[in-house]
């Protein structure tokens, strides 16, 4: 991978951010066919075999909080920067990872040029292609700010990608600004390799947003990645920083681990059952993310509505086995074992945003909740 000379990190930097002036948004107000906003209809199971009857959940109507989402790898454009070209892989991943936040909040996702997966493959990402991705990730969250007004309250929403490039801008945006900080609700980290101080539940990636330790916590984060077996050695994620950490300027050293905040159990790492919710339509066919998510053998249950939901199929916990700090989870009696995808080092990578999706919605209501009692509703423009 090409590293290059910090002035021209710099320039490229700005450029991407003029460059991205005119945000485009796959979600928002105003977005014909808000892929974020899709009916809510919910198939339930306990485990994967006990039908528990159907549920469309509620979207909150008090609106005192916005929800900024940025999304993975996921474009199949044979280029090293994807365009803004809304692709089905897009849409799919809006709708497997954004959507289920819409009960709690308006969810806004901008188009980005992100470091594609056919790059990523070939290892011809370079700095100066994160940084473009990241300049537009900055200018859109600008734009965000002027959209919800100066004094409403906002979620961040990441994975993979989506989530260096967020653990970049509370680094820069964020962090160390105080009015700010205290209207980010909470940060919805996943995949992304936030790193805390050993034996802390804050430092490393941030200086001051420490990781959520209960369910009412506000500015805080909520980070882990998913594996069903003790990472191997060389695996991805749950050992230190982020892949791109190098590219982004985030924090690396020993003393550094990675943090891991199980939404089902907050300042605990007890083994307890999750609840999972994905959509019941596959992934966009004949796509690189829909192969890599065939991999994985899940087979979930069957369902007419927009989501299945199974409560109990899959029990987890944080654990440190192995010397890595990770999400680690198992099937339950009649849940399918996940295979590894696309390699034993990725772990269960490609399904983190959806094997605790109704625990963590739950959380950032909890936190929305708390933030509007605290802090007082603002109107929605």
């Amino acid at each position: 991978m090409v590293l290059v000379a910090a002035c021209t990190a710099a320039a490229a930097l700005g450029a991407a951010g003029n460059a991205s002036a005119a945000t485009k948004w796959l979600c928002g107000p105003g977005v014909a066919s808000d892929q974020c906003r899709p009916s809510l209809s919910t198939t339930r199971y306990h485990g994967f075999t006990e039908p528990a009857g159907t549920v469309t959940p509620a979207r909150d109507r008090r609106r005192g909080v916005a929800c900024f989402y940025v999304y993975p790898t996921v474009s199949d454009q044979r280029t090293r920067l994807a365009t803004r070209r809304v692709d089905p892989e897009i849409r799919s991943i809006a709708l497997y990872q954004a959507a289920r936040f819409s009960q709690a909040c308006r969810v806004y996702a901008p188009m980005y040029r992100q470091a594609t997966v056919p790059a990523l493959a070939a290892g011809t990402t370079t700095r100066r292609d994160y940084l473009t991705a990241y300049g537009d990730v900055e200018a859109a969250f600008e734009a965000f700010l002027r959209r919800i007004g100066p004094h409403r309250g906002f979620v961040l929403l990441g994975h993979s990608q989506g989530a260096f490039h967020l653990q970049r801008l509370i680094r820069r945006k964020i962090d160390g600004h105080p009015a700010l900080r205290r209207r980010m609700v909470s940060a919805v980290l996943l995949g992304g390799g936030v790193t805390v101080r050993k034996g802390s539940h804050r430092g490393g990636t941030f200086r001051h947003v420490p990781v959520c330790r209960r369910a009412t916590q506000r500015s805080c984060v909520l980070a882990f990645s998913t594996f069903n077996q003790t990472p191997p050695a060389m695996a991805i994620f749950g050992r230190g920083a982020s892949p791109a950490a190098g590219f982004l300027d985030l924090p690396v050293g020993p003393d550094l681990e990675t943090a891991c905040t199980n939404p089902a159990a907050l300042g605990s790492e007890r083994v307890v059952p999750l609840s999972s919710v994905i959509p019941a339509q596959p992934f966009a066919p004949g796509t690189i993310l829909a192969a890599g998510i065939t991999l994985l053998g899940l087979q979930w249950p069957a369902a007419t509505t927009t989501f299945v939901q199974s409560d109990g199929g899959f029990t987890g916990g944080c654990s440190r086995a192995g010397g890595a700090h990770v999400l680690l989870v198992s099937s339950a009696p009649g849940t399918p074992v996940a295979h590894a995808s696309p390699t034993p080092e990725w772990g269960l990578h490609l399904v983190d945003a959806n094997i605790a999706q109704g625990d963590l919605v739950k959380v950032v209501r909890r936190q929305i909740g708390a933030y509007v009692r605290r802090v007082g509703r603002a109107h929605e423009r």
